[in-house]
């Protein structure tokens, strides 16, 4: 391709909406356009890029014996409501009504479709198992689009689908894909890490997310020092604490007056203590009964390990509901003296606690000198809050690390959710029927190509791996007339029959401009055609990643670079 014939519209101007380098780059490079918030134009260098990444998700999809399917977007509300699923997603679903006033769903997910298909097709053993996907644009309702297309409201996605007998069936189908996205990744040239996860949503009873290591990431892995444990924010656990040696005197429950202190950090300072003295006590309402958490007033309440325990999703309750469970006023809430009707949820943390701080159950109060299983039962004693850096590993021990990552994976077991929800059964050997059991793995396409750009790239511009670059060697003729061109345009042919990607830069342009557009877009390999060079019958190879340059004599050119982007591509496949 050259570059006169494309649309390579650079900007040397930084973005100003742009947040993330991976978010201005794409923007600087040409490689997208916004429309409107959460949806951009793929340009031809971007498009080529996603296109790439896509390959690979498809060609590892079929190597671990998926099949490709396309399902439609459109979506019709009765299937949702089949699931049970409408409010799991709430504001996320975009919605309309069409002329016959029926609701469609764009589709976010396609777990529904999926499992419809299946339900109306297969109806034996013998048909199992099946593993369906297909790569296809997704939508959710974002409130907040940002960060280009790492969170857009439209966006690429690859899901798959797999159908099987058991539970043990699941596992090697799961196994199958775990194993595919470690190739993906590595593949893509992407640094990863695989963390046990929420379902979420989705739903299922496992999960794990690939995370790509990134300051840049909205997500939070916490990570062993020690061991291979690894886990998002909202799953990750900690090792139960040991109570105290010499544990300290019990002292008697004393109530003290802490007008209008309603916050852990007033309520501490009020009284001259740490919030690590503190219980935090909180009510919520799971299926329209209320429950009461209790943590350490440092540690924040993780609803969904309170959901787990519960049964159910959770929201925190209003204040009349906090009123008629605690006998008082948000702000004043305690463990001690409640209702045993309501269950009381108390974090490993805190049952270790002495002397502890509490609200009083009553306006303007809190009580000092609180001790857990003396004032209030520990018959519900979980693990409820989030995991903060040098808490102890669940597995050795040691402690735990917390940095940021950007998702680009997903895998989760389903169980029979939606083949109960939706029945999707099978006859087995002897006639009887059987819930199918269901898997579902997703990637994030444009996450691959942002992530690669996020991690990757200098501040030049980007870095591309030669698996996902739009194209893999740039020739640049300082000149673009002469005996500069002539010879550029020689080996823009050869190379190309060698099955090489090449964008020629043919424009009118000064050398600096071609330089460092070139480094903006992140060719791996650029060739400079010089008449100084081939005077002396070579031309100057640069690799974008280490900006190495080498003199190459101009009719080895051709092998040479050939034999180099093959090796590249050989290195990144495992």
């Amino acid at each position: 391709m050259r570059w006169t014939q494309t649309l390579i519209p650079t900007l040397k101007e930084v973005p100003s909406d742009a947040e993330l380098r991976s978010h201005r780059l794409m923007l600087r490079a040409g490689l997208i356009r916004k429309l409107t918030a959460g949806a951009y134009s793929y340009l031809p260098l971007g498009w080529r890029a996603l296109r790439k990444a896509a390959e690979i998700v498809r060609d590892e999809m079929d190597r671990a014996g998926a099949v490709e399917v396309h399902m439609p977007v459109l979506q019709p509300q009765e299937l949702w409501d089949e699931s049970g699923r409408m409010d799991d997603f709430g504001p996320l679903l975009m919605k309309f009504r069409d002329q016959h006033n029926k609701v469609n769903i764009l589709g976010p997910t396609h777990e529904e479709v999926v499992t419809d298909i299946v339900r109306n097709t297969v109806s034996s053993y013998k048909q199992l198992p099946l593993t369906l996907y297909q790569i296809q644009v997704k939508f959710r309702d974002e409130i907040r689009p940002r960060f280009g297309v790492l969170r857009s409201r439209e966006f690429l996605m690859k899901d798959a689908y797999s159908f099987d007998r058991d539970a043990e069936a699941l596992d090697a189908s799961y196994q199958a894909q775990y194993d595919a996205y470690e190739r993906i990744f590595a593949r893509c040239g992407l640094t990863y890490v695989a963390v046990e996860a929420e379902s979420g949503p989705i739903g299922g009873s496992a999960s794990s997310e690939f995370m790509v290591p990134s300051e840049a990431g909205e997500d939070l892995i916490v990570s062993c020092s020690s061991c291979e444990y690894a886990a998002n924010m909202e799953k990750a656990a900690a090792k139960a604490p040991e109570a105290p040696a010499d544990p300290a005197p019990q002292r008697k429950m004393t109530q003290v007056d802490t007008p209008d202190q309603r916050t852990i950090d007033d309520v501490a300072a009020f009284l001259g203590v740490r919030p690590s003295d503190l219980i935090k006590t909180m009510v919520y309402v799971c299926g329209g009964k209320p429950l009461v958490v209790c943590v350490r007033g440092d540690h924040d309440v993780n609803e969904n390990k309170v959901a787990r325990v519960a049964g159910g999703p959770v929201e925190l309750a209003d204040e009349d509901t906090i009123q008629r469970v605690t006998g008082a006023p948000v702000g004043f809430a305690g463990p001690q003296g409640l209702s045993r009707d309501v269950p009381l949820y108390v974090d490993h943390a805190v049952s270790i606690m002495a002397g502890a701080v509490a609200g009083a159950n009553a306006a303007d109060a809190h009580v000092t000198g609180v001790n857990p299983g003396r004032d209030f039962p520990l018959d519900h004693l979980c693990d409820l809050r989030y995991v903060v850096a040098g808490d102890g590993c669940p597995h050795c021990g040691a402690d735990l690390a917390i940095s940021h990552g950007i998702e680009v994976g997903h895998v989760f077991k389903l169980g029979t959710k939606y083949s109960d929800a939706l029945g999707a059964a099978y006859l087995d050997e002897n006639g009887a029927s059987h819930a199918m059991v269901m898997g579902c793995y997703g990637i994030g396409v444009n996450r691959i190509i942002a992530s690669a750009i996020e991690t990757l790239a200098d501040d030049a511009g980007i870095v591309w791996p030669m698996s996902l670059a739009p194209y893999q060697v740039l020739l640049t003729p300082i000149r673009a007339k002469g005996e500069e061109m002539a010879a550029a345009e020689t080996l823009y042919r050869e190379l190309t029959d060698a099955g090489v990607e090449v964008l020629l830069d043919d424009r009118d342009a000064r050398a600096g401009v071609k330089f460092n557009d070139a480094d903006l877009v992140g060719i791996p390999i650029r060739v400079n055609v010089g008449a100084r060079g081939l005077a002396e019958g070579i031309v100057e190879v640069r690799d974008r990643a280490t900006g190495e340059v080498a003199k190459v004599p101009l009719g080895d050119a051709c092998a040479r670079l050939a034999g180099d982007v093959r090796a590249r591509l050989a290195a990144l496949n495992p």
